[in-house]
């Protein structure tokens, strides 16, 4: 898959904090990708529901809904149970978490101190299989 194939991928990224928001935006829409902002679980279902992302970036500790009770949510509408999401979160994943959030099959887990902008790109184009630049 090329570079061309990446704009008709849509990422959405549903993230409280919006300088956080803002800056994976950037990232990932440097990296080629269309990108779509909520900025909590609530909105980020309707988002999610209008546009069908590829991809999901979700934050767990989100006003209104957060990340567990959106997944849940997602996995249990039409059309949202077959989307990779990466939660990306300050919580510690302790056994708890992991359990419920395994139960909803999020591709991936990352920890918000640890990684950087050019980290999470790479993860976004590991989930949906992209490659190197060429194909």
């Amino acid at each position: 898959m090329g570079m061309n194939d990446r704009a008709h991928m849509k990422i959405a990224i549903v993230e409280d904090d919006e300088i956080q928001s803002r800056s994976l935006a950037k990232e990932l829409g440097d990296n080629g990708f269309t990108v779509l902002q909520a900025f909590d679980g609530a909105e980020g279902l309707k988002l999610v529901e209008r546009e069908r992302p590829d991809l999901i970036l979700l934050d767990i500790l989100m006003p209104k809904m957060d990340g567990m009770e959106f997944l849940k949510r997602l996995r249990e509408s039409s059309g949202g149970n077959d989307i990779p999401v990466i939660f990306l979160t300050v919580v510690k994943p302790d056994d708890d978490i992991i359990r419920k959030v395994a139960a909803y099959h999020p591709a991936f887990y990352l920890m918000k101190p640890d990684w950087r902008l050019e980290d999470i790109a790479a993860k976004v184009k590991e989930v949906l299989k992209i490659d190197g630049e060429r194909t």
